[in-house]
């Protein structure tokens, strides 16, 4: 089976006769997000009952694999990922600057950026060896309130919700809910989490619905225990102590991912590919439908170049509907240049058919629908006898 085969008619106008839909949710994220020590950890969901399993490989042309409550992650090599982007150690007018101009570029509140950044700082001091970057607190922020802003939440100047926030209601795509009983304010931490880790980042009383004492309650959360971050296993440890649902683990993943990257180009991203990459995060664990648009469409997920079209549209970008037409209508990224943050990767011959599209999110890796069986997920865009046929840039 070729990955993500689409119909060289319009997607609508036939169903495959020989390949029933499966509505199992299979995520496979490739996990490469954290410091210099790279490995890849890949995941699998399945709908209703949360199991986690390993997988031999993260490959773009699996099938679907059987889940176990005891089967551990897996981990294998991945490719070199760049270093994150420091934070600055001092306090004072460079630090200032810094949180200004990265939560500007991410949309991130800035209060709620000073409260990541700081908060990685403190552990930087405390736990050297945890290898704590401030991407995940905000990936970890980004997926469970929003950085603050839930429900029309806003943030202090102190850091203080304006309004607690109390549990907010996250569910999976088969519709279980999957977000912590009493979980509290921005980062969304337990009760027995704040018990265990609460602490002021003042001298003032700890504050769940503080934002500084909750990074820095989730940040010793992370690094408890001695982890080193820079480590995909111990990372996926670490933030499961926040929530272990697959589904959450898998978009702080991708977030932090995003967040890396943008924060590595130390300018501001393309607005439009930024949004598209940021659709493509809130699809991931939709099943893959062949001729998918999504559920905005009507449809229980998508095919691959229908969230490429979907995450584009959501940005003012108008897309052809198949990967094919995509390849041949949009502006080509030369073969020696490395994608950018929104780039469309393509699969296949472009003499014939290109066959499959993701989109790319950074540190040589790229969000799909990749085929039957499978999820909207993460993968590594190159692996050995792929069919890469190039990247393309609708934002050109």
């Amino acid at each position: 089976m070729t990955l993500g085969d689409e119909p060289t008619t319009h997607p609508e106008d036939e169903a495959p006769k020989s390949r029933p839909r499966r509505r199992t949710l299979i995520v496979a994220l490739v996990a490469a997000v954290v410091a210099a020590g790279t490995l890849v950890v890949t995941l699998r969901l399945s709908p209703g009952d949360g199991d986690v399993t390993a997988a031999a490989s993260a490959g773009r042309a699996g099938t679907a694999g059987t889940t176990s409550t005891t089967a551990p992650l897996s981990t294998t090599t991945a490719p070199p990922t760049p270093s994150q982007t420091a934070v600055p150690e001092e306090t004072g007018p460079r630090f200032e600057a810094w949180v200004d101009d990265v939560a500007d570029w991410l949309g991130i509140p800035r209060r709620a950026m000073y409260a990541y950044a700081s908060a990685t700082v403190r552990l930087g001091e405390e736990q050297p060896g945890c290898d704590l970057s401030w991407v995940t607190l905000a990936g970890i922020g980004s997926t469970t309130t929003d950085h603050g802003r839930a429900g029309g939440g806003e943030i202090g100047p102190d850091g203080t919700m304006a309004r607690p926030i109390g549990t907010i209601e996250l569910r999976d795509f088969s519709g279980e809910v999957i977000s912590v009983d009493g979980a509290a304010g921005p980062l969304q931490l337990s009760p027995a989490l704040w018990d265990r880790y609460r602490v002021s980042a003042s001298d003032e009383e700890p504050d769940v619905q503080d934002f500084d004492d909750a990074a820095l309650a989730a940040a010793r959360a992370l690094c408890d225990g001695g982890r080193n971050l820079g480590n995909g296993q111990q990372w996926l440890e670490g933030v499961s102590a926040i929530h272990d649902a697959p589904l959450f683990l898998h978009r702080v993943l991708a977030t932090a991912n995003v967040y890396g990257t943008v924060g590595m180009a130390g300018t501001p991203p393309n607005r439009a590919a930024l949004t598209a990459v940021t659709f493509a995060i809130d699809k991931i664990g939709l099943p893959y439908e062949w001729g998918g648009n999504g559920q905005e469409k009507g449809d229980i997920g998508f095919d691959c170049s229908g969230l490429t079209t979907a995450a584009y549209a959501s940005a003012g970008v108008t897309l052809q509907r198949t990967a094919h037409w995509q390849y041949n209508s949009v502006p080509l990224v030369p073969a020696d240049e490395e994608p950018r943050l929104g780039d469309l990767i393509f699969y296949g011959d472009p003499a014939t058919k290109i066959h499959h599209v993701g989109i790319y999110i950074g540190n040589q890796q790229m969000i799909d629908a990749p085929t039957f069986g499978q999820a909207v997920q993460v993968h590594n865009y190159r692996e050995p006898g792929d069919s890469f046929a190039g990247a393309g840039r609708p934002t050109a």
